[in-house]
């Protein structure tokens, strides 16, 4: 566990951005049962771990990708940190639409974007890697050289390990599941004992023996 790791963890703790109830799960809109629940957009209402959040983004960007000409945020919630950090950095950000617009110019990438420009992909969470993947596609397709993707948090899972692999897309996130747990565990938000629980849940989201464990 790195010090980033600790302090953003700690930070999203702290305002419950990242929260926990192994007790009394959340339902997800797959149906699947959470132990965990996660808005990091709290983080942009809290402007001491917004602080620590921009600057770890920015500091991350430039030891992971220091060719970086562009940041892109993921709609909606990488758009704020996307343009946050690149003020930081001095760089041009834009964001990719979820779809295109069906009016103007039907856009779905905002911002001005160059073909052959290196781009980093600012996201706020990772769980199956779904979405930010088809954000990495339309910014290629426009010819883009995407170097990676930086992210406040990742949950970690196969799945979305499995497809990041698979589109040969690196992503780098200030704190995980797994440091979140334990900072949660040393904190007393949640028992000691829970962390196996929250891992096996993270293992395979869909297995719900983890609530009987």
């Amino acid at each position: 566990m790195t010090h980033i790791q600790e302090l953003i963890a700690k930070d999203l703790l702290s305002i419950q951005a990242v929260f926990f109830r192994p007790e009394k799960p959340f339902i997800w809109a797959s149906g699947i049962k959470s132990p965990i629940y996660c808005d990091n957009r709290l983080t942009l209402t809290a402007p001491a771990v917004r602080t620590d959040v921009e600057s770890a983004l920015a500091e991350t960007i430039r030891r992971e990708y220091p060719e970086v000409e562009v940041l892109m945020g993921t709609s909606t919630a990488g758009i704020a940190h996307a343009a946050i950090t690149a003020h930081l950095m001095g760089l041009p950000m834009g964001y990719v639409r979820s779809g295109a617009k069906d009016h103007g110019r039907q856009n779905q990438i905002e911002g001005r974007l160059t073909p052959g420009e290196k781009v980093v992909v600012v996201e706020d969470l990772i769980s199956t890697g779904g979405s930010v993947l088809e954000v990495v596609d339309v910014l290629r397709a426009a010819g883009a050289e995407v170097l990676g993707i930086v992210s406040i948090f990742t949950y970690g899972m196969q799945k979305g390990l499995e497809r990041l692999a698979a589109a040969n897309v690196k992503n780098v996130s200030l704190t995980d599941f797994d440091c979140v747990a334990q900072v949660a565990a040393a904190q007393g938000y949640i028992k000691e004992e829970d962390i196996k629980r929250l891992i096996a849940f993270r293992n395979n989201p869909s297995d719900e023996s983890w609530m009987r464990a």
